[in-house]
Order: C-alpha cells, then structure tokens, then sequence
C-alpha cells in the first residue's frame, strides 16, 4: 500500500483505494479496474462475472448460520471523473493519481482524487475480503460509465442481481441517507458558422482561468462562475466598443462539471490591442468583485497565440456570442417542500469550435420530469432562435423518496444504536444510480450513504479521513444487523 496511507484505518479499504489510484479510470476506460476487481475475487475464491458492457458482479456466501437472511447488494460505480488544474502534467490514461494527506483529509495534487466513488468501491472490497465480518448473502456490483450519463447501470440486464436489499455506496456526507436523487439529461447543440476571407491582425488568446467549477448537481447552487458564460459575457460588452474577430471559443471539458476554464482566439488590430486589454481589464474586475466570496482563484490573460483558422464572419461572431449570452446555466427553481434542495437546473457544460461548427453541450436535471422538459424546451427555443441544430439525448430517470421503506427504518436504527445521534434523511440534486436500477428491478430497496466527500469534480475533491473509519463502522454493523 502507497506510503501516503500507512496507519489510516480500516486497513484493508485504504489498500484497495491506494491500488485504484494506481489505475487509470476515466469514463470509458474501467476495463483494467474491472479487472482488478475481478482478480482480488478470483484470489479469494468468490464467484464473479461481468456483462458485456463492463459491469462486474462479484458474489460472496452468508456468514456461517445467516445463509437464510436476505440478499444484500452493495453498489458502486468505478469511473471518475477526470478534472486537472491547466498548471499541471498529467496523463489521466497512464499517470497514477498523486494523493496526498491535508490534516483531516485525502486529496490530490491538482486533480482529481477519484474518492467519488472509489471510497465506496474499495469498502465493498474489503468486504469482499474480510472473513471476520457477519453478514447474510452478498453481491457486490461494481458499474461503469455513471459519471457521464449512468450508462453502465442503464445496460444492466434482467436477471443480473438477485438481491431485494440495495445499499449505495455514493453518497458524500456521512451521517445521511440519501432517498432520491434528481433525474437528468444532456442537450447536444450544433451551431453552423461561416468564417471570413482571411484574418487581418494579431492573434491573442483571451483566457478566463482559475474558477472552482465542481459538481454540476451537488455544487450548482454554490455561487460559482461558469468560466464560459463570464467569457462569453467579456466579449459581448468589448465587442460594443471594440473590433476584434474571433477565430474560436472554447472551455470545459466534462458535461456533469461546471466549467473551470474557457478561451477564445482573436484577431486585434496591434495599435488597438493595449486599449482592448484595459477594457479586459475592468470587465474583469467587475466580474471579480460580483464573485469576490467564492472565486478568489480566478484570473484571466491576454496573450499572443498562433492558431490556423480563419475568423468567424461578422454574423457568425454576432450570433454565436448573443448565443452563449441567452443559454441558461445554473439554478432554476428550488424545491418548495424541502428545504435548500435545488429542484431544477442546468450546466452550459462544454463549447467546442471545429471548422464549419461549434458544437455545445447542456446538462440538465430535475426531481420533476415535467420541469426538465421544461427547461429543455428553453434550451430548444434558443436552438430555433439561431438556427442551431439540438439533439436531445434520452437522459436517466430520478429516484422518487419512499420515507416508508423497510431499510431505511433498519438503517436509522442502527446508525442511532452505533453512535447516539440520529442521521440526517434527505435527497440529492445529482443522478444516483438508484432510478435505474429501481426501474429495473421492481421492489427493490434501497438507501445511499458514505462517507464525507467535498468538491467531486473538481481539483478541489477530498474525502474525510475520520468520516471513512465511521463509513465503514457503520457499514459493517449494518450488515451484521441485516444478517
């Protein structure tokens, strides 16, 4: 086990996480973490398979005596998501994820730490491996590809799980249970441009950098900066006063990230060039000011590029910026019967210009299917406004509370006996995997829980070092008490 988590407790679920540090697991590339799961069984002799999209099942018997007990499903996803500052080298297709400790906590070196949701994927296997614990019948389910849309638990085929009892293991706040989840789906715009003869100036690169971004669901009511829309809105209050062409826009890079960084190319008149950066100036300071309390990272620069394209056209300039300007990002409604819980909302997730196109990306989530259509339909109208095409993916469904469930009334019970306080019951602004999985598997129960995570998606990810020893308290009596 890597260095960096000697003596941390439970012994066994800090070994695995240190081994899933070592391999690379990007959405779409959990083939080499499947198979170190599959390994770890086969080495202790449990029963395991994997379906034909990735996702591995992994069964283990009861404790001797508890073999007429139920079976228990213990859930996780083994995808990251993989975000890194612009100052850092590192290869998220072969580069181990450096971690390192804080005082309380486990976080990187400026990327992401894959604790979401490797924490919950390295206590089921400790419990794979742990002899010592008594529990009834268990089946580990281990999913791909949930960070870019729950596509690995949405192909899970009938047949596939036996169990009637869920346990999540992605939930981020220890001490609460989470009961459901906001359903969600993604928009993908395609946006035709027509560029100019030829450019005529510099170019200079105007980059917005340094903004917190986060969790598209979780962190989305926090206040941050959406790096594109600021720049977007930059550049719509400079091109009332200035010249300037653009050759592209760019920024983000994840649809379920709010966007950290995003830049555009542009062609400047050199003797115009310092009275632009002056007004850059002071339409950033006024953008620094309004995000004082939760940007205090955020910068921007002007700086010579060489990029080999032709400018936009006047008209595609015009439409793309006025485009940007009119998308919606963040919140839309909250839900008026639970306090502080976001109901809807969407993320201008990810720009991209090509040669004869810009191509944009929105995601979008709602507790309501009503309001998530709604949304989409705003986002369809800008489409039709512009002449953009729009092609709205299917999405995942939400996961409706059930505050009368039989596990949840075990859960609460033993969390109260383990450590004298009551947990807290609520439901999360993001996709959990329980929608699909209970729309597959009827009857199913299911609550999600873990241990302290703060900032997924994003650099700033860390994961609390006492929140994991009671994670995993709490895990293991719960199953005892199952038993």
């Amino acid at each position: 086990m890597s260095n960096v988590f000697e003596g941390l407790k439970p012994t066994k679920l800090w070994k695995h996480f240190a081994k899933t540090l070592e391999i690379p697991h990007c959405s779409g590339n959990e083939k080499a973490i499947g198979e170190y799961i599959i390994s770890v069984a086969k080495d202790i002799g449990l029963e395991w398979k994997r379906d034909r999209v990735g996702n591995v099942l992994v069964a283990k018997n009861a404790s001797t005596g508890h073999e007429n007990a139920d079976g228990v499903i213990l859930q996780g996803h083994i995808d990251m998501v993989c975000e890194k500052n612009s100052d850092i080298e590192h290869d998220f297709s072969k580069d181990p994820i450096q971690a390192e400790i804080k005082g309380e906590w486990v976080q990187a070196k400026g990327t992401t730490l894959g604790s979401d949701n490797c924490i919950g994927v390295a206590a089921a296997m400790a419990i794979m491996e742990d002899n010592s614990l008594v529990h009834g019948p268990l089946e580990f389910l281990f999913t791909v590809d949930e960070e870019t849309g729950l596509t690995g638990a949405t192909q899970i085929e009938e047949g596939f799980l036996k169990g009637k009892k869920l346990l999540n293991l992605d939930s981020e706040e220890e001490g609460t249970f989470t009961i459901g989840c906001a359903g969600g789906a993604d928009s993908e715009i395609t946006l035709p441009i027509q560029r100019a003869e030829n450019i005529k100036g510099d170019i200079y690169r105007l980059k917005l950098y340094g903004l917190r971004g986060g969790h598209s669901g979780l962190d989305i009511n926090q206040g941050r900066g959406n790096a594109i829309k600021l720049l977007a809105r930059m550049l719509l209050e400079a091109i009332k006063n200035f010249h300037f062409e653009i050759i592209s826009f760019d920024g983000g890079n994840k649809r379920n990230a709010i966007p950290r960084e995003a830049w555009a190319d542009l062609v400047i008149d050199s003797s115009k060039k310092e009275a632009i950066k002056q007004y850059f100036d002071k339409s950033f300071e006024k953008i620094q000011f309004e995000y004082k309390a939760v940007e205090k990272d955020m910068a921007f620069s002007l700086l010579p590029a060489e990029v080999d394209n032709r400018s936009l056209s006047n008209e595609a300039q015009k439409t793309l910026i006025n485009f940007l300007s009119i998308l919606p990002h963040g919140v839309i409604s909250m839900h008026p019967e639970i306090e502080g819980l976001v109901e809807t909302s969407t993320n201008l997730a990810i720009i991209k210009t090509h040669k004869d196109h810009v191509q944009i990306i929105c995601s979008s989530r709602s507790s309501v299917a009503s309001s998530l259509d709604a949304i989409r339909n705003i986002i369809v109208a800008a489409c039709e406004t512009v002449g953009a095409e729009i092609i709205l993916q299917e999405g995942y469904p939400g996961w409706t509370p059930n505050l009368q469930s039989p596990l949840l009334k075990t859960l609460k019970d033993v969390y109260l006996k383990i450590f004298q306080k009551e947990p807290e019951v609520g439901a999360v602004h993001a996709g959990l995997e329980c929608g699909i999985i209970g729309e597959k598997f009827p009857g199913m129960d299911m609550i999600s829980f873990g241990p302290t995570i703060e900032h997924p998606h994003s650099p700033e990810e860390r994961v609390h070092i006492g929140s994991v020893e009671k994670f995993w308290k709490f895990l293991t009596g719960l199953l005892e008490e199952l038993a």
